[in-house]
């Protein structure tokens, strides 16, 4: 299986913090990939990096064989275009914690817009596969209304259905359920679980819901100060973990779990 996504030595910081030091890891095409680590390792960066939101400070990025924030120019390597990171971005689609819809636009014309305005397909079209994506989201029904009255797990189930209107071959999921009510978890994790089952794009997904990670990645990553620091299955990252960082991580997340659930 090849690789779709491949860092290569990537640092990033903020201000004095580095945020990612020299990150080597590599995603294969249509694999459901899970990053967890204690907040601040460096998991949300690695997206917003992917997502051309945040600039890396050195390394090389690729997605698809291509270079995502550098180009060729005249036999030399340049930093991208604005022309170069639209083309890439549209390789990508992210769902972010805070969903971000167009509080002024119908659930509909949420998922629909950039269909139109960046993919080019006709209104009709767009609104077809809108429909379709509303109703496999389990959404159909809301198509009219505005994100005002929706509860947040029904915003967040629009906005996996944004992400997937643009057809994007990779997807980014960022704490999706971490801004929801308890209650409201399951609903989103549902529709998270059937997208890996029944369809083949590249998932790659920050959560701090380890049952979730467990039942749907392939691999897990777990970073610790903007590393990896140890991966592999979710079969052995969860039972035998090598690292004693990881053995503290998960015992720390199964005593905090105990504690909220009043085992």
């Amino acid at each position: 299986m090849e690789h779709i996504i491949r860092f290569s030595k990537v640092t990033k910081r903020f201000g004095d913090l580095v945020v990612l030091e020299e990150l080597d890891f590599e995603v294969m095409a249509k694999e459901r990939l899970v990053l967890i680590g204690s907040s601040g390792s460096g998991k949300s960066t690695i997206l917003r990096i992917l997502m051309t939101l945040e600039k890396p400070d050195s390394g090389f990025i690729e997605v698809e064989g291509e270079s995502l924030w550098h180009m060729e120019k005249k036999g030399r390597i340049v930093p991208a275009t604005e022309k170069h990171l639209r083309k890439m971005r549209k390789k990508i689609g992210m769902v972010f914690q805070h969903f971000h819809l167009f509080p002024h636009m119908t659930v509909l014309r949420n998922v629909t817009e950039a269909q139109i305005y960046v993919l080019g397909m006709s209104k009709e079209e767009a609104r077809e596969r809108a429909l379709a994506l509303l109703d496999m989201v389990g959404l159909s029904e809301k198509a009219d209304q505005y994100p005002a009255q929706l509860s947040g797990g029904q915003k967040q189930r629009v906005a996996i259905a944004r992400a997937l209107a643009q057809r994007p071959q990779i997807l980014l999921f960022d704490e999706v359920t971490s801004a929801l009510d308890p209650e409201l978890v399951g609903e989103v994790l549902k529709v998270l679980k059937d997208l890996a089952q029944e369809h083949e794009h590249t998932m790659l997904i920050v959560t701090h819901e380890m049952g979730f990670a467990r039942e749907i990645a392939d691999r897990i990553c777990f970073l610790d100060k903007g590393r990896i620091i140890e991966k592999g299955p979710p079969s052995r990252i969860f039972t035998e973990p090598e690292m004693e960082r990881t053995r503290e991580f998960l015992r720390n997340y199964i005593e905090v779990s105990n504690a909220i659930n009043g085992v």
